[in-house]
């Protein structure tokens, strides 16, 4: 172990764990090592954790012959020496390996020699090639785990004579053979996952005999057929899953009679749910969500029902509503995109634990039960597009953790309850598309989490009130009946991104203000009565006002290069006439408004001076590239961030700004938009570590800051300039360009490889708080990089002014979970990801008209055999091998976008699966 001791020392360095360990005493005393009762042999080595990078040791770890278990997971091994196969075959009592979480690639060895293994562990690596033979000797196996590679070809099934083994986890590899019939061979099966796959064909009626299987995890491959109707027969079966397949058929009588878990989420199941389905005591999870099924919801419930998911099928029929009274433990109800009738049962309000109801776009009547105010955890509350008339109940403002209200596109009328305003956790709140009229309450105001108030399509009037500072998604008022001028106290809502007025009645010049409102990137002003000269907006600012008679546009700006002539003509005729010195004083005056704020410690920027009033700023160059070192000018950079001409475009948190240097290279310097505090300024140190940890991270997809600044109130970082601008302006905004699909197929795996690195990074995974189009750059139409990635390292929730979930990603890529676990997630990033997919497949936005383009396209695939309506028609028409492609990668971006998180595959995965579409 000495040796091992010196090895593990040379490799890891100063992140040795046995660093201050005395190398002479008993070895049974070190971190990780184990030992027999009286100390005599080491029999367990676990290692996890420890930054290894060199399999110089392996070998080594061989010639302790009493050794039984190693675990060297979680490290940065790429290989495993032949020594190690050899030496460790040899060991009577190895019973454990696990390699997993390192960076293993090649094929998986064959283990010869080692007939005592009972447990073998190589997930999350980079293994690939065939599985089957290699395994063969291994007689005594109970475990395998070889999920997350890229091992291909058939499932292997020569795992020892013995046929001893218990758990199978084969899950996100390449696998694409028919589901083996062979499994039903280890009678001593309890846990089967070969999820995320590319496996066909159906299941095997014999896989009811396996009689101690209690976990059956398939989702997300291609197999077909029906549901076996012997997996009623397991009687130790507590979870299945099958969900994102293409099963078709009924679902067989008496599936869930021991169950607790079934997901069939996703799939062409059809006929009705069986009246038995969710009525044993057992179940607690059901999700179907998403199939051809139809008539009514059985009226039996479990009353130990915690997810019940049936949206997005073809139920009919009224609810069964004494069945709800009972269920206690009900958490999650989803019956949306059915077509349900008759009114909302009063006995929901009896479901006290429940904390998102959605039934949303059914044919649902009658008024909204005062008694859904009694759900004291409710947090979601979905009642759109339904025939919902009456006032809207005052007592839903009980709900204190109610966090989104949709009960948009009803017919309900009154006026807005003013007892709203005491949902002090109100994020989203829609009532669009009804027949509400009167004024909006002036206590709205106090709604100081609101981050999304939609209003439009109502009867409203009056005076608008001043809305809560939060609002940042978006204020809709159009299509009521709003005059006079356009009020002055919307300026306040600097971090708004979209003001829709339209259809009203305001009168008057457009106000300069709405120039100045720092986060608006759309305002629709159309159809009113406005008049005057339209102010002139920022670039990055889509503005609509058709429809308005009496406007006066001003001429159209000219081109750039005559835009640069006409400048430099002005500055040749100014200076003869103010003289040299003015031009010398602005500069005076430029540098020493940077230095003043902006004084750092960088071989870059020298002052002679120190302002001794000045806060405490950090700065640095933190790229070891020379000639962006060079290049790199804080002071020219300061100046060109004083002029909002160089404004490039805007994202939630952030302002982007065009900087010259004098080398003539372009940068990207952002300023971070933290008025809301939310950003750790409250220790520059901790911000400035968290900033150099990023900096030196290495991967093309992703832009890494080369430099920053910190003052006491903002910081600048400094990224390589990405002349093409966003994804989202490229397809949706005014940039106007035409992207192929090979350009738009290279974007995506460009994305894919920079959230995958991410993902993957050697100190933990670095997530994206907001992954969207608009956090995407492009270098060229097919080089894209992911940006943003430092928000997730630098905010600090806790010191929010306003909800977390204002840093929790743009409407349209949130995941739906997040609205019950505000946690950001991996799985979270994949959904992202799989908008961004969704948008260059279709070229429609993340958000239409009120619509989530992810919501709108899980409920048009229901027929699998239609889902070119779907794609870009203009692109996917050009060559059968294009459609063919787009298709595949549809499949992929559903995957992604999985109801379910678990359902999800993982970011390695997704780039592996997306590389195969080629």
């Amino acid at each position: 172990m000495r040796r091992v001791y010196d090895l593990l020392q040379n490799d890891t360095g100063t992140s040795f764990v046995w660093n201050g360990t005395d190398r002479s005493s008993t070895p049974c005393s070190w971190k990780g090592i184990s030992c027999n009762s009286n100390n005599s042999s080491i029999t367990k080595i676990s290692f996890p954790l420890f930054s290894i990078s060199s399999s110089d040791f392996l070998p080594l770890i061989c010639q302790i012959g009493t050794l039984e278990s190693l675990d060297v997971s979680r490290n940065l091994l790429s290989s495993i020496p032949n020594g190690f196969i050899t030496g460790c075959g040899g060991l009577s009592g190895l019973k454990l390996l696990n390699f997993s979480g390192n960076k293993l690639e090649g094929f998986l060895p064959t283990f010869t020699g080692f007939g005592k293994l009972e447990s073998l562990d190589m997930s999350h690596n980079n293994l690939n090639g065939s599985v089957d033979l290699q395994l063969e000797g291994l007689n005594s196996l109970k475990n395998l785990n070889l999920s997350d590679n890229q091992f291909s070809g058939s499932i292997p099934t020569s795992l020892g004579k013995f046929n001893l083994l218990e758990e199978l986890q084969l899950s996100a590899n390449i696998f694409e053979s028919e589901f083996p019939t062979q499994i039903v061979n280890f009678g001593n099966l309890t846990l089967i996952d070969l999820s995320l796959n590319n496996l066909s064909g159906v299941i095997p009626e014999r896989l009811g005999e396996l009689p101690k299987l209690q976990l059956l995890i398939l989702s997300a491959n291609r197999l077909s057929g029906t549901i076996p109707h012997s997996l009623m027969n397991i009687k130790t079966l507590t979870r299945f899953a099958a969900n994102s397949n293409h099963f078709v058929g009924n679902i067989p009588l008496g599936l869930t009679t021991y169950l607790r878990n079934l997901d069939l989420s996703f799939n062409s199941l059809s006929g009705t749910i069986p009246q038995d389905l969710l009525s044993p005591l057992n179940l607690q999870f059901v999700d179907l969500t998403s199939n051809k099924l139809e008539g009514p919801v059985p009226a039996n419930m479990s009353v130990n029902l915690i997810r019940l998911r049936l949206g997005q099928n073809a139920l009919n029929g009224s609810f069964p509503s004494a069945s709800f009274a009972s269920l206690q433990s009900l958490t999650y109800l989803e019956l949306d995109n059915n077509q349900l009738t008759g009114p909302i049962p009063s006995e929901l309000g009896k479901c006290q634990n429940l904390a998102l109801l959605n039934l949303a776009q059914n044919k649902l009547n009658g008024a909204i039960p005062v008694e859904l105010g009694d759900i004291s955890n409710l947090q979601v509350l979905s009642l759109q597009f339904n025939n919902l008339v009456g006032e809207i109940p005052s007592n839903i403002s009980q709900l204190n953790r109610l966090q989104r209200l949709n009960i948009s596109w009803n017919s309900l009328n009154g006026s807005i309850p003013s007892s709203l305003s005491s949902l002090k956790s109100l994020t989203n709140l829609n009532l669009q598309g009804n027949k509400l009229s009167g004024r909006i309450p002036s206590d709205i105001i106090n709604l100081n989490l609101l981050l999304e108030l939609q209003l439009g399509g109502n009867q409203l009037g009056g005076p608008i009130p001043d809305m809560p500072l939060s609002l940042q998604i978006a204020l809709n008022l159009s299509h009521n009946l709003f005059q006079g001028p356009i009020p002055i106290s919307l300026s306040r809502l600097t971090s708004l991104e979209v003001l829709d007025l339209s259809y009203n009645r305001f009168s008057g010049q457009i106000p300069g203000f709405l120039t100045r409102m720092g986060g608006l990137t759309r305002l629709v002003l159309s159809n009113n009565q406005l008049s005057g000269v339209v102010p002139e907006f920022g670039d990055f600012v889509i503005v609509e006002t058709g429809g308005n008679s009496n406007l006066i546009y001003p001429s159209p700006a000219p081109p750039p290069q005559t835009a640069k002539k006409k400048k430099s003509i002005v500055v040749a005729v100014v200076v003869p006439i103010v003289g040299v010195a003015a031009i010398a004083l602005f500069t005076v005056v430029a540098i020493s408004i940077s230095r003043r704020y902006y004084r750092i410690n960088d071989e870059h920027f020298h002052s002679g001076e120190e302002i001794s009033q000045s806060p405490v700023v950090q700065g640095k160059v933190l790229t070891a590239n020379s000639i962006h070192k060079s290049n790199i000018d804080f002071t020219k950079a300061m100046v060109a961030v004083s002029e909002p001409s160089n404004v490039v475009f805007k994202t939630r948190f952030s302002t982007y700004y065009k900087a010259f240097m004098p080398s003539g290279t372009t940068y990207f310097v952002k300023k971070l938009n933290w008025s809301d505090k939310i950003f750790q300024l409250g220790n520059h140190e901790l911000f400035g570590e968290e900033l150099k940890n990023i900096g030196r991270l290495n991967n093309s997809n992703v832009m890494i800051p080369l430099g920053y600044l910190l003052a006491a109130d903002s910081a600048y970082l400094f990224y390589e300039f990405a002349p093409i601008g966003t994804l989202y302006d490229v397809l949706h905004g005014s940039l106007g360009y035409s992207l192929d699909w090979a350009s738009r197929y290279s974007i995506a795996i460009g994305v894919a490889q920079g959230l995958a690195f991410l993902h993957g990074c050697d100190t933990g995974p670095n997530l994206l708080l907001d992954l969207s189009s608009k956090s995407i750059l492009l270098k060229s139409q097919n080089e894209a990089q992911i940006g943003d990635i430092e928000l997730y390292k630098v905010m600090d929730p806790s010191k929010s002014t306003g909800s977390f979930s204002a840093v929790a990603g743009s409407v349209g890529y949130i995941p739906p979970e997040y609205a019950y676990t505000m946690r950001v997630t991996m799985a979270g990033n994949v959904y992202s990801f799989g908008v961004v997919l969704l948008e260059l497949l279709t070229g429609r936005p993340a958000v239409s008209q009120g619509i989530e383009l992810a919501k709108s396209v899980l409920s048009n695939t229901e027929k699998h055999n239609k889902w070119d309506h779907i794609l870009d028609s203009s692109i996917c028409k050009t060559s059968i091998n294009v459609r063919s492609q787009m298709l595949a990668v549809l499949k992929l971006a559903l995957a992604c976008v999985s109801v379910s998180p678990e359902g999800r595959p993982k970011m390695k995965s997704v780039l592996r699966m997306l590389l195969n579409a080629r």
